[in-house]
Order: C-alpha cells, then sequence, then structure tokens
C-alpha cells in the first residue's frame, strides 16, 4: 500500500481524470463511491512487460479519502498518531489517496508505485512509503526524495519521480 498525502480535497474534475486513468488501465473496474475503485490494473497500460508469469491483470484498490469523501474516520485515524508532517512536506495532510495491490508477487509491487505515481500526475500530492532499514541508502540518493524520517519507521516522502525511480530499482519492494 502507499498513501498520497494531499493539502486540500481532490477538485471533481480531478476526480473525474482519476477515474478516467482508471477506466483507460483497467481490465476490470468497478466504482464503490465516488473516488472509491476496484480493479484489475493492466501491468502494460503502466509499461511493466515482465509479469514474472503471472497475470497482468492486478487486483487494485484505489480509494480518496478525508473530509466530505470516503472514510473520514479512517482517515483521522491513520494520522492520530503521525509525526507532524508540515515540516517535512510543507502542508498538513487534510486528504488522502491509498492505492492498495491485493496480491504480494514483485509485479504487484511494481503496479502499485507505478500506478501510484500515474494517480499523483492527475492529482498532487506527495507520497508516503515505509521503508525496511535496507532500502533507507537505496531510497536515500533518488531523485524527487522530499523528506526521509527514520522514527517511528523508516519513511521517505516523495513524488511521482521518486517512485518511478525506486520501482526500477533491482529487487524493489514495497514493505506493506
Amino acid at each position: 500500500m502507499l498513501v498520497v498525502e494531499l493539502a486540500e480535497a481532490v477538485p471533481r474534475a480531478a476526480i473525474q481524470q482519476l477515474r478516467d486513468l482508471l477506466v483507460r488501465s483497467s481490465a476490470r473496474f468497478e466504482e464503490k463511491r465516488v473516488g472509491e475503485y476496484d480493479l484489475n490494473i493492466q501491468a502494460e497500460s503502466l509499461g511493466i512487460s515482465y509479469t514474472g508469469g503471472v497475470d497482468g491483470r492486478r487486483p487494485v484498490l484505489v480509494s480518496v479519502m478525508g473530509a466530505g469523501i470516503g472514510d473520514e474516520s479512517v482517515f483521522e485515524a491513520e494520522h492520530a498518531d503521525e509525526v507532524d508532517q508540515e515540516p517535512l512536506i510543507g502542508f498538513t495532510p487534510t486528504h488522502a489517496v491509498h492505492v492498495v495491490a491485493f496480491c504480494n508477487r514483485p509485479v504487484d509491487h511494481v503496479v502499485t508505485a507505478l500506478l501510484t505515481a500515474a494517480v499523483m500526475d492527475v492529482i498532487g500530492g506527495v507520497v508516503s512509503a515505509e521503508l525496511g532499514e535496507d532500502q533507507v541508502p537505496i531510497v536515500a540518493g533518488l531523485p524527487g526524495v522530499i523528506a526521509m524520517v527514520t522514527d517511528p519507521l523508516p519513511t521517505t516522502y516523495g513524488s511521482a519521480e521518486f517512485l518511478r525511480a525506486w520501482a526500477g530499482q533491482p529487487g524493489f519492494q514495497l514493505l506493506k
């Protein structure tokens, strides 16, 4: 799972652009509510040609949340124990987009990262990604890293450019 932190609500026009992107990229698309999409992303639509021998249609959930959209209580609970993000990313998040893979194969990690980057191209924001200790030195030198923290867990904040660079690293893997 990756989280895109947002400084404000996603405008309706941007939600429509996000929906259009997901429809174009999906083999299966279900809109559970405005801003929440259950889909099978076609890996090749993200430029992924190697799927490790598994079907290139990968199950993913994309969910916009925050005040006025989605499950506000989930957003609030997830951000209640967060470090103060304003000094790190320049704003205190009011909304977020979760991109959640439903499988854990290497292709699912890459699909999640590249889909999140494509989502960020549409709606903006800063991605928050937890890291393993061994990933910190790899990630630290990548383009698009905005900030990194080590406490309570190693976490990096970055741009869509960062996600694309990280996904291209040998042995790339997300923690959750």
